[in-house]
């Protein structure tokens, strides 16, 4: 049984330390700071602990509970990097009121990950398991997931939960994503020579009114029971030089939201088409798109053995039905599915995402970590 107070004084911590994501905010800190801590509680926990660099200043914690090797293993994975906190009030203040923890990284997603390493403080404690528990916390989730890629060059388990919030319900799809890029050329001239330039601009103009046809499309084709449609929509966009020139490039950066059963090739045949169609209506126009940075979706069967195992343990704790849902955002269960883990996302609820004002509800972290500790027992054999 994990302490209460424990498990509140460690997020705490894990909040104050500052952690976010440089490849998304220059000058922020990264990972190393709060893996070493995790590391550190860990290893006084009676773990066997490994700091994994993945690159400069950027690291992996990981923690091993050695079982007795003949039952199933099981991952508690969470990320430790956060978004940027422009704009919140003492975003690293952990600042507690009303039964919520507030600060960046609160929700998303040091409330989980401080359940799950109460979770295993307690079962270091308690009689051997059969199996192995495993501790991930991963670098660079909310950018390219190089923390979790690194992880699995070496580590593999039966099964894994990804403490991404979720409000204590047992999520077992989300949608993936693809970025892609459209550069549209025209032809740099003097603003006052209409006949020897050609506007870049106004060339990607077609091509925002073919993505907003294909975002109707999207809304009004094939959805997922669940999960809904597939969505897209235009990210940034620059071009031009100066005020008194035809502008010779635009860059149009975009998103493609996946369900499952699509992948990046889906997106790059939509936007095939879009060229193409455009390309034949004006020999004059011209576009170029390359796709970038893609991550599946999830969609795990809730007859899963993690699922089914994770789903009775939240109704030994809480005494009620556990739902099957869905989430919005994407996550690293993706990856551990892909390379043959069946993974689930659980963990505790709050509000803020990546907003200025950003919280996780404590008692829920508090039955996280009961609930997580409940599910190593039945899955990985006491």
């Amino acid at each position: 049984m994990h302490d209460g107070d424990e498990v509140v004084r460690l997020l705490a911590e894990m909040v104050r330390i500052e952690s976010v994501n440089p490849a998304l905010v220059p000058g922020g800190s990264g990972e190393a700071a709060i893996a070493r801590y995790v590391a550190d509680f860990l290893q006084g926990a009676g773990l066997d602990v490994q700091l994994q660099e993945i690159s400069p200043g950027r690291f992996n914690a990981l923690g091993v509970l050695r079982g007795r090797g003949s039952g199933r293993s099981l991952m508690f994975n969470g990320h430790l990097d956060t978004v940027g906190a422009a704009g919140m009030a003492d975003p690293f203040a952990a600042r507690i009121e009303n039964g919520r923890l507030y600060g960046r990284g609160a929700q998303d997603m040091k409330g989980g990950l401080a359940a799950a390493l109460a979770a295993v403080a307690g079962l270091a404690k308690e009689v051997r398991l059969e199996g192995d528990v495993v501790l991930a916390a991963v670098a660079d989730e909310e950018y390219q997931s190089v923390g979790t890629r690194a992880l699995l060059k070496e580590v593999r388990t039966d099964a894994a939960i990804v403490m991404e919030p979720t409000g204590l319900e047992v999520v077992t799809a989300h949608k993936g994503f693809v970025w892609a890029e459209i550069e549209t050329q025209g032809r740099a001239a003097h603003g006052s020579r209409p006949a020897e330039g050609r506007d870049a601009i106004l060339f990607m103009g077609r091509v925002l009114r073919e993505i907003e046809q294909l975002e109707e499309r999207l809304k009004a084709g094939p959805r997922h029971p669940a999960l809904g449609a597939g969505s897209v929509h235009a990210s940034l966009i620059a071009g031009g030089q100066e005020l008194s020139s035809y502008p010779g490039q635009c860059r149009l950066s975009l998103e493609r939201r996946l369900l499952p059963g699509e992948n990046a090739e889906t997106f790059a045949g939509e936007l095939r088409d879009i060229v193409s169609r455009l390309s034949a209506q004006d020999s004059q126009f011209s576009a170029r798109f390359t796709l970038g940075y893609s991550a599946r979706p999830l969609e795990t069967p809730p007859e899963t053995p993690v699922a089914q195992t994770l789903a009775r343990c939240v109704r030994k704790v809480l005494g009620r039905e556990p739902g099957f849902g869905v989430q919005s955002f994407w996550s690293d269960a993706a990856l551990l599915s892909e390379a043959g883990i069946p993974s689930v996302l659980f963990g505790p609820g709050g509000m803020g995402l990546h907003s200025a004002v950003e919280y996780v509800r404590l008692d829920e972290v508090s039955l996280c970590a009961t609930i997580l500790a409940e599910c190593a027992r039945a899955f990985c054999g006491p």
